[in-house]
């Protein structure tokens, strides 16, 4: 703003004009993205942390570790997984999936668009594996799902989620 007022005061008004404009690309700019993060940050996910869930295609068991609004990965990986050919594309949330070392020990991490997860039908306290869970998880909840610890909470902004055991006393 500065540098306008001098070059109004110079009576530069072609340099004034330019920085007007810029200014205004830059507001227009601005306000795009906060639209953007708006939507991003009300955008409703399916799944939540530690949930558990099933790749629909390649049939492994996974926990959600991590999640993106939009797919995040570079164009020439979406190119070569083929993520525009999906029903959704690449505008829908992706999930980072923590993969059962029993299903497929050289696969620790996936990436996974939300129209390839499925949920349990019913709790889930069956075997599950993998070597970081006892950094990302306190443990498993009533419902075979993981509890989140507090740090993974908050980066992705999202509610501690966890079934309480059933009282068979009450």
């Amino acid at each position: 703003m500065v540098n306008l007022q001098k070059a109004v005061e110079a009576e530069n008004y072609a340099l004034a004009a330019e920085l007007r404009d810029e200014i205004n690309k830059l507001e227009a700019e601005s306000l795009a993205a906060s639209g953007n993060a708006l939507v991003y940050e009300n955008i409703q996910y399916a799944f939540r942390l530690g949930q558990k869930g099933r790749h629909k295609v390649f049939v492994y068991s996974g926990v959600i570790c991590g999640m993106d609004p939009v797919c995040c990965i570079s164009s020439s990986l979406r190119e070569s997984a083929c993520i525009d050919k999906l029903t959704r594309g690449s505008n829908q949330p992706f999930y980072q999936v923590l993969v059962d070392v029993h299903v497929d020990p050289d696969l620790l991490v996936a990436y996974v668009p939300e129209e390839n997860l499925l949920a349990p039908d019913g709790p889930n306290k069956g075997r599950f594996d993998h070597p970081y869970l006892s950094f990302l998880f306190y443990g498993m909840d009533a419902a075979g799902d993981f509890i989140p610890i507090k740090q993974l909470r908050e980066k992705y902004n999202r509610p501690r989620h966890e079934v309480p055991p059933i009282d068979e006393d009450a």
